[in-house]
């Protein structure tokens, strides 16, 4: 039986029967008494802390997609990580599952693996659940992965580097600046908008909600919120893309309309991907580092990360820095 399975039979949560196996306080006595009389009654057995795991020297990595340079670094910084351990990588996607499918997880749960690295963008309870059944040490990769705190996490300071992408536009003497940020249920996502409100109120500048926009992370995100900011009767002389690939659907929409970067408008991305260097002009961007976190995120997952004092798992973040490049300048005046 299945950590899962137990949670199912005693009508409780998984993270609650795990409490319950890791003796925590909180949980309410009748809720306790329940859990053991399932654990008892099915011969639940956990994995003792002495008993070694079975290697099988994989380390498996999911991914939603794999058409963005986003996940070539993230899987270039997982497998280096994982041959310096003698593992080799598995590379699991949903990308052509069908909507709700969980048949990645099937994959692992039937072959095992020494840990897993999730980069899918959505854990709905399901998943979650299956994933702590499979009694493998698992890692979310932020800002796709999420905060779940049943799971250790590596991000990166999504905050700080929103923070300063608007502070260099609010420097070049940009006051209209504009945001498409991701999606609005991915932490990371709001985060980095948190960041671009704040380097706005330390402007003393006025945060206006119609020059905040939601996409996907994706061209066409980018691309559907640079059409509503410049339909804006006042457009913002700047706009700030919560990725890269989402300041390319800018640079299209830019073109389009016969507005040139950085004269007539000025784009900052997030992320640094290796188009950057080579779009026209080169995008200005916040660095954050994809395969160093993905290294960090295999690291964890070989050695199992601890649970911290207060019963949650540990997260990592990486600092971001910003990189101005050419995309960028004052505006007209």
């Amino acid at each position: 039986m299945t950590i899962a399975e137990v949670a199912e039979q005693a009508g409780v949560s998984v993270p609650t029967v795990s409490k319950v196996l890791n003796g925590r306080a909180d949980v309410a006595v009748a809720t306790r008494e329940r859990v053991q009389q399932v654990m008892a009654e099915s011969g639940y057995r956990r994995r003792g802390a002495s008993a070694p795991r079975r290697r099988t020297g994989l380390v498996d990595v999911v991914l939603d997609r794999l058409d963005s340079f986003w996940a070539m670094e993230v899987l270039r910084g997982a497998e280096v990580e994982a041959r310096r351990t003698d593992r080799q990588v598995v590379l699991n996607t949903s990308q052509n599952d069908e909507p709700g499918s969980r048949a990645w997880l099937d994959r692992i749960a039937g072959r095992g693996t020494d840990g897993v690295v999730v980069v899918v963008g959505d854990q709905d309870p399901d998943t979650a659940a299956t994933l702590v059944a499979l009694d493998v040490p698992v890692v979310l990769l932020d800002p796709v992965g999420g905060d779940d705190p049943s799971f250790a996490t590596v991000g990166a300071t999504n905050w700080a580097g929103g923070l300063s992408a608007v502070e260099h536009l609010l420097s070049l003497g940009h006051r209209r600046i504009g945001i498409v940020s991701g999606p609005p249920r991915l932490s990371s996502s709001q985060q980095r908008v948190d960041g671009y409100r704040a380097a706005l109120r330390r402007a003393d500048i006025a945060v206006d909600e119609d020059l905040i926009r939601y996409g996907d992370f994706l061209v066409g995100g980018g691309h559907r919120g640079a059409v509503d900011l410049l339909d804006l009767a006042d457009p913002p002389t700047a706009i700030f893309a919560g990725s890269d690939m989402q300041a390319v659907g800018v640079y299209q929409e830019a073109a389009r309309r016969g507005l040139r970067i950085p004269d007539d408008l000025s784009v900052a991305g997030f992320d640094d991907i290796a188009l950057c260097e080579y779009l026209s002009p080169a995008l200005t961007t916040v660095r954050q580092p994809l395969a160093r976190m993905a290294a960090e995120a295999v690291r964890l997952a070989v050695q199992e990360p601890r649970t911290e004092a207060d019963g949650t798992a540990p997260r990592l973040e990486l600092a971001t820095d910003l990189v101005v490049r050419t995309s960028t300048a004052a505006p007209k005046a």
